[in-house]
């Protein structure tokens, strides 16, 4: 069980194992509600993320298959291995948190139009405030921020939202970075939400709605929180990544 130091939500979401027709709805469960800290962190534990478009009501989603990835049986494929070793870039772990989710938010080449609308960046911020929220952070030899993602941690499960990259293929390094940590952390999936063709590039797989929110899910909520509060001090060159003790404290970078 999450202990949330946030107040109740004005708002409950509902449970959508107690729907039979989602499938009619491709998984939407719910609209409406509020996009604050202590609902979002209610719709996680429930299996439930907010997706919509900007304008639109907030929409609440529970899809059949999910996509799930297990980071330790994560591979990076050998042009991202020789990316990392070139030692062009530092990653960090939630250094820069509203600076990613903004980043994020920014519009992309294929859409002038972005989801994580500023209500989104207030209530993930608050949720990295409590620490419930994290992200990964990379930077260019001149200290610029280049790329990152950022998601929300609950028990032994880490739920990815959104990614972004400034220079060839600097997201990717950042996801091989939480793959490394969520391994080191014993987590058994990391969450994509829904499938797309660069996240089964990268290994993702499919799974029953059913399997997620009846097994994977609960088994996750009840495993204990792992403290990635010394991991923050790190600032690793990525040629670290392939190091089989990625998050030793004493290296000297």
């Amino acid at each position: 069980m999450v202990i949330s130091p946030f107040a109740p939500s004005p708002y409950v979401l509902p449970d959508p194992k107690t729907f039979d027709d989602l499938d009619e709805h491709e998984g939407l469960v719910a609209i409406g509600a509020d996009l604050s800290p202590q609902t979002l962190l209610d719709a996680y534990q429930k299996g439930l993320f907010p997706w919509f478009n900007e304008g639109d009501p907030i929409c609440w989603w529970s899809p059949n298959p999910r996509c799930i990835i297990e980071p330790q049986h994560f591979t990076p494929h050998k042009t991202l291995v020789r990316t990392a070793k070139k030692n062009q870039y530092t990653l960090t772990l939630s250094g820069a948190f509203p600076e990613v989710i903004a980043a994020c938010a920014a519009p992309r080449v294929y859409a002038d139009s972005t989801w994580i609308s500023p209500a989104i960046q207030a209530g993930y911020t608050a949720l990295f405030g409590a620490g419930f929220a994290h992200s990964v952070e990379v930077w260019n030899t001149k200290n610029k921020l280049v790329g990152g993602l950022y998601g929300v941690q609950l028990g032994g499960a880490f739920f990815g939202e959104s990614m972004f990259s400034r220079e060839t293929d600097v997201s990717k390094l950042a996801f091989w970075f939480l793959m490394r940590l969520c391994a080191h952390s014993g987590f058994a999936w990391v969450d994509c939400q829904l499938e797309n063709s660069h996240l089964m590039s990268l290994g993702a797989q499919l799974i029953s709605r059913n399997d997620f929110l009846n097994d994977k899910l609960p088994t996750a909520l009840q495993q204990p929180v792992p403290d990635w509060t010394p991991l923050k001090s790190l600032r690793l060159n990525s040629g670290a990544l392939v190091e089989a003790d990625l998050f030793r404290l004493n290296r000297t970078l």
